[in-house]
């Protein structure tokens, strides 16, 4: 299948990041895309670490992912998104929705390692939420879920590949700094090398946060990326590729220790 990460920079006004997600959803479609990745917190993004969100937050069954859902049947692909979901009497969660291209919905995943680092506290506004495998089969694949800071935990990949996932999608806001776009394309590749799986990083762009998205196959090589502008990046995506891979190096057969959540 052909996969593509579609980069864009969120900011508080919900209805132009449905409009820029829309044209970027359109743009990967035209490519003849299959899935499309936009980035975390798609729905609403607010640079202010201090501002309150919850406010903001919605259901997802609510306008953002009925949008999303619209979108996916209007161009005949599945899409992935990051949104904040809002909890009754509590934080919202920072979640993660996957339709399909008939709109309906895979599932959702609420993110479980939150941003408290580099000086940030995410979980001043945001509710962790137990690890939850959201998993789904396209083009002959199965994907997984995990958001952003996740990614610096190779237990949230591996529990995903332990749950089948052959490819990992990674919405993500990486935040801008010294060395954190190495962190960045370093980590998605490790992610990539450790679990012989896909790995496609799709991130928010700059002021805030450092673009820079792209697809790596399973031996960690770059198959495609966006840089650091609104835009797109896409590579196709292959089952035949995964086994290949994992006969040269079956490092996951040959491992002795699991992982587990509980």
């Amino acid at each position: 299948m052909l996969a593509t990460v579609a980069q864009f920079a969120a900011t508080t006004d919900k209805a132009a990041n449905l409009e820029a997600a829309a044209g970027l959803v359109a743009t990967a479609a035209a490519r003849g895309s299959d899935l499309v990745v936009l980035p975390e917190n798609s729905m609403y993004a607010d640079p202010d670490p201090r501002a309150e969100t919850a406010s903001k937050a919605e259901a997802v069954d609510g306008p953002f992912a009925t949008a999303i859902g619209a979108l996916a049947k209007e161009h005949g692909v599945a899409i992935v998104a990051g949104m904040t979901e809002a909890a009754a009497g509590g934080k919202p969660s920072n979640t993660v929705l996957a339709v399909d291209s008939t709109g309906e919905q895979f599932g959702v995943y609420r993110k479980v390692h939150l941003y408290d680092a580099f000086g940030y506290r995410e979980s001043d506004r945001v509710q962790a939420q137990p690890a939850k495998a959201l998993t789904f089969r396209l083009g002959g694949l199965t994907v997984g879920v995990m958001t952003c800071y996740d990614l610096r935990f190779p237990e949230m990949a591996r529990f995903l590949v332990d749950a089948g996932a052959e490819a990992v999608v990674v919405p993500a806001a990486w935040v801008a700094g010294p060395v954190k776009e190495d962190h960045w394309t370093t980590l998605l590749r490790a992610r990539a090398i450790e679990n012989t799986v896909y790995v496609l990083g799709c991130g928010q762009t700059g002021p805030v946060s450092c673009g820079q998205s792209a697809i790596i196959d399973p031996m960690g090589q770059i198959a495609a990326s966006a840089g650091e502008t609104p835009g797109v990046a896409s590579a196709v995506l292959d089952a035949a590729r995964v086994a290949e891979v994992r006969a040269k190096n079956p490092s996951l057969a040959n491992r002795r220790f699991s992982v587990a959540f509980g």
